[in-house]
């Protein structure tokens, strides 16, 4: 793992995050925006399909007391795509995931939203534990292939084929609504729009790729010894809330908290009370 390069961007919360790129599996440059106090306790924000780690705003510019990773996974974001069988190797999601770890430098925090549940699965499968001090999984997935830990809900509803389409008169409307069903209230058109533009910077093979697995995690899962958080909302329509139970009754300890009149992103629906709660679990793992 090396640095490649940086530079300062703004939060659009009042604070700022430098971009930095790390190499990956097979040399990806992956995208690392760092925000907080560099002394502070590590944090790795890994988002979900066809988003960004823009998406972390809030937590990029709030959590000032702790060092934030946010990780544009590979084809997504400022990272580079890399060959297209990756996408359903194990290995090389752990091989990105402790590309990043490496560069935190200290045991971290792993927080995984939607698709990124599944993505910090596969290091604790094929990595176990190492340089992990704590797990939160957030409107996560951590299986595929009709698992019960990959249990999908309404949202994708008429969408599950177009979403992936080549031909933009297909694809953009199915990902316009999809976006706009993220959330149990609606979102502001703006953000709608920037959540549309970084599914749109995701190939289509790729947002087709990552769903080519059929994977299981229970084992992986039932052996996790770290402390674990579990955050779901309550209306949650691309995700189950079956998924969330799963994770909660399998590893031993997890926690697993409801954030009622959410959807399917609770740090962005409810900034605050999430942020507390990352917070509180960072303690806990580092105490």
């Amino acid at each position: 793992m090396s640095e490649l390069a940086s530079e300062q961007l703004s939060t659009g919360a009042g604070g700022w995050s430098e971009l930095r790129f790390v190499r990956g599996a097979s040399g990806v440059p992956l995208a690392v925006r760092e925000a907080g106090d560099p002394a502070g306790p590590p944090v790795v924000l890994v988002h979900g399909w066809a988003a960004s780690s823009r998406a972390w705003q809030h937590q990029l510019a709030a959590l000032t007391d702790c060092r934030v990773l946010a990780v544009d996974l590979r084809g997504h974001g400022e990272s580079g795509a890399g060959p297209r069988d990756d996408y359903a190797d194990p290995a090389v999601w752990a091989a990105d995931v402790a590309a990043v770890l490496a560069y935190a430098g200290a045991p971290a925090v792993l927080v995984g939203w939607s698709y990124g549940g599944l993505v910090i699965t596969d290091y604790l499968r094929e990595r176990g534990q190492d340089g992990v001090a704590g797990l939160l999984y957030v409107g996560a997935v951590t299986e595929l292939g009709g698992h019960p830990g990959g249990a999908v809900g309404p949202a994708w509803d008429g969408l599950m084929r177009a979403v992936f389409a080549e031909d933009p008169a297909v694809a953009v409307p199915a990902l316009t609504t999809m976006m706009s069903r993220m959330t149990a209230e609606p979102a502001a058109g703006e953000l709608v729009q920037r959540w549309l533009g970084d599914a749109l910077r995701v190939a289509p093979a790729v947002r087709l790729a990552l769903f080519r697995r059929d994977i299981a995690s229970a084992d992986v899962l039932a052996a996790v010894s770290v402390p674990t958080l579990v955050v779901h909302g309550e209306l949650d329509g691309v995700i189950s809330p079956s998924a969330a139970e799963f994770v909660a009754r399998t590893v031993p300890g997890a926690e697993l908290r409801w954030f009622p009149g959410v959807g399917h992103l609770p740090f962005a629906e409810r900034p605050d009370e999430f942020t507390a709660a990352l917070r509180a679990l960072v303690r806990t793992a580092n105490g």
